[in-house]
């Protein structure tokens, strides 16, 4: 190539940036066009949600849920204008009541109030502006964990030790005659003091359990969040959900049954007892949490699986990490990242707050904590861009303010280097492999500085090999990393280091079968998975790191080099989108 001016050089180098930047979509392989009408994700929703209820509550909207003698309330108009943006941008409406509740309930609207005339719940109102029917919990499926089960399990469960005369500490055929259900049990000692608070404990538990136990029999992990929340909704179906209960719970008419249903279900589920909100740190008890979410979930109508995978994600705004991928450390397929929007949400409540000082946070936030900052930042921008698409507000505004400046670094950074190595004779697989191996580095050093932080010693990762077709010879296997990833791996934890050849398709399988439990192998090779497994299981369950394998349809390998040629910036999706379930 004939030697250019640098006049001419950065003629080129800025015109490739600008135009890889002129439409997000050109940043990614992943199809974030079809995220805009709700296909696979719904996490465009969930940020256009999300800059709608930031403009409202800014000017002033109370989004609080009054036990007034209204028709109509300016959480009605609230409830009126998500749903309706949630839509547009793909949702049903179960899902949109889904969404657009929970967030509202995050900013500080209330999941019930007032009994009887009047009584007002959150999600109710929801589900009936959206104009969708009533669905019981047992046919509300879970999120796809890689299989899903439905709220059945906990209905189940908690129908079954009703039936037995093992949920109620009181049997309804020991009540005096003419006093049961009315207001000598429902306001009174036994049903305040004995049967609500009995019940919402014994069947919250049993509920939990359930799913606990039927994800497990599913081939899936026990997520504690999901089976905590479908636990408390499957009793609160059943008893008085917002009666008022014994002192000993908490402070009367502060405490309902569905905060003690929610409190039975955590402990069972071995959730934290307090959450706290990412950069805000604000504090939320986890017991409150899971009732309130739970009586949401009883009434919303029937979310898809895609609903309950938002809701999810929208959860991951806890720096605890009981659920969602989005927000934590790991870089997930596009459809997962809306945590970002609800983190910026809540930072744009506080007081003070603007779309500059949110955006910091965002960046600050992120260069601290992802495994891949630079990937995490052109990510939140390709989405919040999208999410424009559907409508504009505070909340994209301070996403695309925080990741543009990275984003616009990282294409000329590219460029640049691009540039200069084709102007060596460099070939572009060489370029790409190099680029490759790089950030390959990159991730291993800030995922095992994130783990030995984690695990309080000191652990290393490095992947030895990065490869595609481990057990298959089809031509997508062949092309494309995650269909049939071939991975092989050295970990050091302390002064051992254990080397795993097949990490997907050979050692993993083995220990989920049990091999090299009970001297069932000659060697140590299955203790030695066994270690290591037990190890990326408690780092899964509580970063939620879901999907964190490698690139976009490259071969990678250092060490074994096999690779093939040809890649956009490393955003590009190798998962398919989930179907709507």
């Amino acid at each position: 190539m004939a030697t250019q001016s640098p006049s001419q050089r950065e003629k080129v180098i800025l015109a490739s940036v600008v135009a890889a930047n002129a439409n997000p979509g050109w940043l990614t392989s992943d199809r974030v066009e079809a995220l805009t009408g709700g296909h696979g994700m719904l996490n465009i929703p969930v940020v256009a949600v999300c800059n709608i209820i930031a403009t409202e509550l800014r000017r002033g909207v109370s989004p609080e849920v009054k036990f007034a003698d209204a028709v109509h309330q300016p959480i009605d108009d609230l409830l009126t204008k998500t749903i309706a943006i949630a839509k547009a941008g793909g949702a049903d409406g179960a899902n949109a009541a889904l969404i657009a509740a929970t967030l509202l309930y995050l900013c500080g609207a209330n999941a019930q109030v007032g009994i009887p005339a009047g009584n007002r719940k959150l999600g109710s109102s929801a589900r009936m502006i959206a104009g969708v029917s009533r669905s019981g919990l047992a046919a509300v499926p879970t999120a796809k964990m890689n299989n899903k089960i439905s709220g059945f399990a906990a209905v189940a469960a908690v129908y079954e030790a009703m039936m037995k005369g093992e949920l109620s500490p009181i049997q309804g055929r020991d009540i005096p005659e003419g006093v049961g259900g009315g207001v000598m049990v429902g306001h009174g000692a036994l049903g305040e003091d004995y049967i609500f608070p009995g019940m919402a404990e014994r069947g919250a538990a049993i509920g939990t359990k359930a799913m606990m136990d039927a994800m497990s029999g599913a081939g899936m992990p026990s997520q504690k969040f999901l089976s905590a929340l479908f636990g408390a909704a499957a009793i609160l179906e059943i008893i008085h959900p917002d009666a008022d209960v014994a002192e000993e719970y908490g402070p009367y008419g502060k405490v309902t049954s569905a905060f003690v249903a929610g409190r039975a279900a955590v402990r069972t589920a071995g959730l934290p007892e307090k959450l706290h909100v990412r950069i805000t740190g604000k504090e939320i008890e986890t017991a409150k949490l899971i009732g309130d979410l739970g009586l949401i979930l009883k009434d919303i109508g029937g979310p898809t699986v895609i609903g309950i995978m938002a809701l999810d994600e929208i959860i991951s705004v806890f720096e605890e990490g009981i659920c969602g991928a989005g927000a934590g450390p790991v870089n997930p397929p596009l459809g997962h990242v809306c945590g970002d929007a609800v983190i910026a949400l809540m930072c744009l409540l506080q007081d003070g707050s603007t779309e500059q000082s949110v955006a910091r946070s965002l960046r600050e936030r992120r260069l601290g904590f992802s495994f891949d900052p630079e990937t995490a930042m052109v990510a939140m921008n390709i989405v919040a861009r999208k999410a424009t698409q559907i409508c504009n507000g505070p909340v994209t505004d301070a996403m695309i303010t925080s990741s543009t400046p990275m984003v616009t670094k990282a294409l000329y950074a590219r460029a640049a280097r691009s540039y200069d190595d084709l102007e060596a004779g460099k070939t572009v697989g060489e370029i790409v492999r190099a680029m490759d191996e790089e950030r390959q580095l990159l991730v291993e050093k800030r995922g095992s500085e994130f783990l030995t932080k984690s695990k309080g010693k000191t652990i290393k990762v490095h992947f030895t090999r990065i490869s595609r077709g481990a057990r298959r010879s089809s031509k997508m296997a062949a092309r494309w990393l995650a269909f049939d990833p071939a991975l092989d791996a050295e970990v050091m934890v302390g002064d051992e280091t254990i080397c795993m050849e097949g990490i997907i398709n050979a050692v993993i399988p083995e220990v989920a079968q049990g091999v090299g439990r009970a001297g069932t192998v000659p060697d140590s090779a299955g203790a030695d998975c066994q270690r290591i497994a037990a190890r990326w299981q408690c780092h899964h369950e509580c970063y939620g790191a879901r999907c964190c394998c490698g690139r976009d349809g490259q071969d990678e390998r250092l060490g074994r080099r096999e690779r093939g040629a040809g890649s956009r910036l490393d955003l590009g999706r190798h998962s398919r989108n989930k179907g709507q379930g």
